[in-house]
């Protein structure tokens, strides 16, 4: 799915793989506390003024391990960064390595989900399990139908184009990947560990969204920059 891009204005035929198309972005770790709420152009703006200081760079292949020796576990991890600064990029590219075994071979599956896509889903119900035969029709004709054996990794594209309330304060507790509910209680369940807790979750967003997703739901938040 993510071997070839389109670049610029997309046309038949017309298409770069990604493999040779790909350059590393910036991403290093920022406190949780740290999501800046303003407009993305002041950033911008701010960040060419900052002096420069030392941070530790992030591989994209390593976006899920712990820094600086920690021994916490990182289940769910935001990705912040100005629209146009790769981070779509960098999540194919992520995927591309791991279904290539080049990277993170300890990942049955890495399940890529763009927000603009679930927005069409709104007001429609389904299990995880339906969710995922849905989008990955191989899931569906592998017969796959419990996910408590496998590592699992979700990937949630453009948390700024979310269309769902995100209602983590009153939408119910669910646990059942078989049992069906709207894509908002899946979504918030998800993200806060209650519904297939083993899994990791990884989510981009502008800076201006981020705060969309509780503190306490994102174990690192990191930022993408050229």
């Amino acid at each position: 799915m993510f071997r070839c891009v389109f670049q610029g204005i997309a046309k038949a035929g017309h298409s770069t793989p990604l493999n040779e198309f790909y350059t590393e972005i910036f991403i290093t770790e920022r406190g949780i506390g740290e999501v800046n709420k303003e407009h993305e152009i002041r950033l911008i703006e701010t960040a060419s003024r900052e002096p420069f200081k030392e941070e530790t760079p992030i591989r994209c292949e390593d976006i899920f391990k712990s820094l600086h020796g920690k021994d916490k576990s990182i289940r769910t991890i935001m990705t912040t960064g100005v629209a146009g600064i790769g981070k779509t990029i960098l999540t194919h590219k992520f995927t591309l390595d791991w279904a290539e075994d080049k990277a993170n071979q300890d990942i049955h599956f890495t399940f890529l989900l763009t927000f603009r896509e679930l927005n069409l889903l709104k007001g429609k119900e389904f299990s995880l399990v339906e969710l995922l035969h849905l989008f990955f029709i191989e899931t569906k004709e592998a017969g796959i139908y419990s996910y408590d054996p496998f590592q699992v990794v979700f990937i949630f594209d453009g948390l700024d184009e979310c269309r769902f309330p995100l209602d983590f304060q009153n939408n119910q507790i669910w646990t059942d990947v078989t049992k069906s509910t709207t894509v908002d209680v899946l979504l918030t369940n998800l993200i806060r560990g209650k519904l297939l807790p083993s899994a990791r979750i990884w989510i981009t967003t502008r800076p201006a969204a981020a705060n969309r997703i509780p503190a306490e739901c994102v174990d690192m938040v990191t930022e993408g920059s050229f």
